[in-house]
């Protein structure tokens, strides 16, 4: 059953050196003061997992968090290149970075097997393109009934995912709505979860259409973050912002203008810096 607990204690206790943690979100929900928290607890040799790293993981690995990426695609969407990243894979600063690449896809069905406690994926992509020449973990497998060839990769099962939802009652039930991207099937694939909401409510309310609920036997922990998500955005709290992804292109760029800010804007920041972000007053 999942516990109301604070960000710090929550990291603390599910987030270990060496894990392997998932932090979804597919533009929306991005679980950046939960991301930032990692950072501040100093959590390394990480194997960080997502579909699509974009600042957050640049934030990760250039503070050392991360030892390996499993991917599909990485960059600063709708600006260029993760500065940090490639610092890391080109030059090794500040630590060397092993990838894992594969498609949106692969990741998506990767994470299903995971969530069905299945050791692998088993699908028709791959064929004809030269991804498996440089990832080891794709594989051929024939299928006994149809003799049909076809690639198969490891299921993800994290150590821990983490993702930012809209809100959670106070049982620990967790309500998201808007584009849901992977974040259900990385909780229901990991060993423990963190789950950061806007608020905490009596009731979830209707959900729309497009929503789910996370039950609470399946969370590990909600903490409660006004904000969370900022510079990604929350559907009917707060807009992306848009003229951070911008300006984060020439903080990354620089070693030390990128050491700076974190330091001002991460290191030395709580997670009560994000409610400004959500209408709120920390």
């Amino acid at each position: 059953m999942a516990s109301i607990m604070t960000l710090k204690d929550a990291v603390a206790e599910l987030v270990r050196d060496g894990d392997t943690v998932a932090m979804e979100g597919f533009t929306h929900l991005i679980p950046y003061a939960a991301g930032h928290e990692v950072i501040r607890q100093k959590c390394t040799g990480l194997t960080t997992v997502r579909m699509t790293p974009d600042i957050l993981y640049d934030q990760l690995i250039g503070m050392g968090c991360v030892d390996k990426m499993v991917f599909s695609w990485g960059g600063n969407p709708g600006v260029g290149s993760l500065h940090r990243l490639r610092d890391a894979v080109e030059k090794q600063w500040s630590k060397p970075i092993v990838l894992e690449e594969h498609s949106h896809a692969v990741m998506a069905n990767a994470y299903e097997a995971g969530a069905a406690g299945l050791p692998c994926s088993i699908f028709r992509g791959y064929r004809g393109t030269d991804l498996a020449k440089v990832n080891p973990n794709i594989k051929s497998i024939t299928c006994p009934f149809t003799g049909e060839v076809l690639a198969a990769v490891p299921s993800i099962r994290p150590d821990v995912a983490i993702i930012h939802a809209n809100r959670a009652d106070r049982q620990g039930n967790v309500l998201i709505e808007g584009i849901v991207g992977v974040q259900k099937e990385a909780v229901l694939a990991a060993r423990r979860s963190i789950v950061t909401v806007e608020e905490i409510v009596d009731d979830l309310a209707a959900p729309s259409p497009n929503s789910c609920v996370l039950p609470s036997w399946i969370v590990s922990a909600v903490v409660e973050v006004p904000g969370g998500a900022h510079p990604s955005y929350v559907q009917g709290c707060y807009p992306r912002d848009n003229a951070f992804y911008k300006k984060w292109d020439p903080i990354a760029r620089d070693r030390e203008a990128f050491t700076a800010w974190m330091r001002e804007n991460v290191l030395e920041k709580g997670p009560e810096a994000y409610a400004a972000f959500a209408g709120k007053t920390a």
